[in-house]
């Protein structure tokens, strides 16, 4: 709608999300009927329209998705559970390095790219994504993950650029003692990830292409016209 990934613009001091929202109605026609299912991120941390801006913040308009640490820099001695690549996903090195002795079920999930959607056939698949916000996205349910299910580590890798039909688009492998909890933290990763990180779908069709519907924003998650 904007015609444009990002662009730089000038707020009066104590302004806050909604003054960014006002900015944008006035100069993308069709945007204010998305507002109901647009999130916003400041700083690559979900907000509100009442969020107070100050200097060189980073506001991020979102639409419904398909698809770290705080501090002064990256914490370098953390575990990292999630990668963003551009290359082709290997499951079977991931799904090794997760296993341990301990484990009684190492589970992986692939999304992989079909070659139909609602009877049309599909060429290839496009993904992108607003890059910081979906790592940090991905470290944050992984670590969730560990806390609300009985699971001893978790590998999130999704992918990037032009996809063909047949490759992985997503995987997410989980090691436990038992099935049971591996098998409920992965379907709890898979559908909480298309509902909040920050990744974008495009597929291409033989008479053109279209940005998937993405799903829904949990409640949690203001809308931009909240």
């Amino acid at each position: 709608m904007a015609g444009r990934p990002a662009e730089e613009i000038d707020l009066q001091d104590g302004a806050k999300v909604r003054d960014v929202l006002a900015y944008y109605e006035a100069k993308v026609t069709d945007l204010k009927r998305s507002l109901p299912f647009v999130a916003i991120a400041v700083n690559q941390q979900y907000a509100g329209p009442d969020t107070k801006l100050n200097a060189n913040d980073e506001v991020a308009l979102l639409p419904p998705v398909s698809g770290g640490s705080d501090g002064d820099g990256p914490d370098t001695t953390a575990k990292h559970y999630a990668r963003i690549v551009r290359e082709a996903i290997q499951t079977q090195p991931t799904v090794q390095a997760l296993r341990r002795g301990e484990d009684g079920a190492v589970l992986a999930f692939e999304g992989v790219v079909r070659n139909q959607t609602r009877g049309r056939k599909t060429m290839y698949l496009e993904y992108e994504a607003y890059e910081e916000m979906a790592l940090a996205q991905l470290e944050k349910l992984a670590a969730e993950a560990l806390e609300k299910f009985k699971i001893r580590d978790v590998a999130i890798v999704h992918r990037l650029g032009r996809l063909e039909i047949g490759e992985t688009s997503v995987l997410i492998a989980v090691a436990s003692a038992h099935r049971a909890a591996a098998f409920e933290a992965c379907r709890w990763l898979i559908d909480t990830l298309k509902r909040t990180v920050p990744i974008w779908k495009k597929e291409f069709f033989e008479d053109g292409a279209v940005w998937a519907d993405g799903e829904p924003f949990p409640a949690e998650i203001p809308r931009a016209n909240s």
